[in-house]
């Protein structure tokens, strides 16, 4: 890994050498200030087109690791947060919680407020605020922040797959 990020530094130091060159060049052409012989503006030129063309590629080469990289994050997250949900799912059934516990539970855990939470299910706050009880007494924990800390302890303990 550290040969391969030396080479891209070498790789991009000489891409802005040539970029540099390529200027003087340039410039020496418009204005005059640089007595450059045709041969070598030549191979400025040359060396220019070549760093342009192995910075495409290098460009080319490092987005499709970044790509590559991204779709295996991707997964794996996408892993990580089925593999929450059917805690959550084994975590309910375990608790024998009612359907209307679950999605208190889930709004709670997703961090919603009472006020939030009751909005979203068209009941009162009191409503609410009993099914929270009666969830954390199902948990055996005395608040959210216990109930949220067990499904992390639980998600973390649990063997990959």
């Amino acid at each position: 890994m550290k040969s391969r990020s030396a080479l891209y530094i070498v790789l991009l130091a000489f891409q802005i050498v040539c970029a540099v060159l390529f200027v003087i060049g340039f410039l020496s052409t418009i204005t005059g200030w640089f007595k450059i012989n045709w041969a070598l503006y030549e191979i400025i030129e040359i060396a220019a087109a070549i760093g342009l063309l192995v910075g495409a590629v290098l460009g080319a080469m490092m987005l499709r690791r970044t790509l590559k990289s991204h779709d295996r994050i991707e997964g794996q997250l996408r892993a990580a947060s089925g593999a929450f949900m059917e805690l959550l799912e084994e975590c309910f059934a375990q608790w024998n919680l009612t359907p209307a516990e679950k999605d208190v539970a889930l709004f709670a855990i997703k961090g919603m407020n009472t006020a939030e939470i009751a909005t979203l299910r068209g009941v009162s706050e009191g409503t609410i605020k009993a099914q929270t009880n009666s969830i954390y007494k199902k948990a055996g924990v005395s608040g959210r922040a216990q109930l949220l800390s067990q499904f992390i302890d639980e998600l973390v303990e649990m063997p990959s797959t």
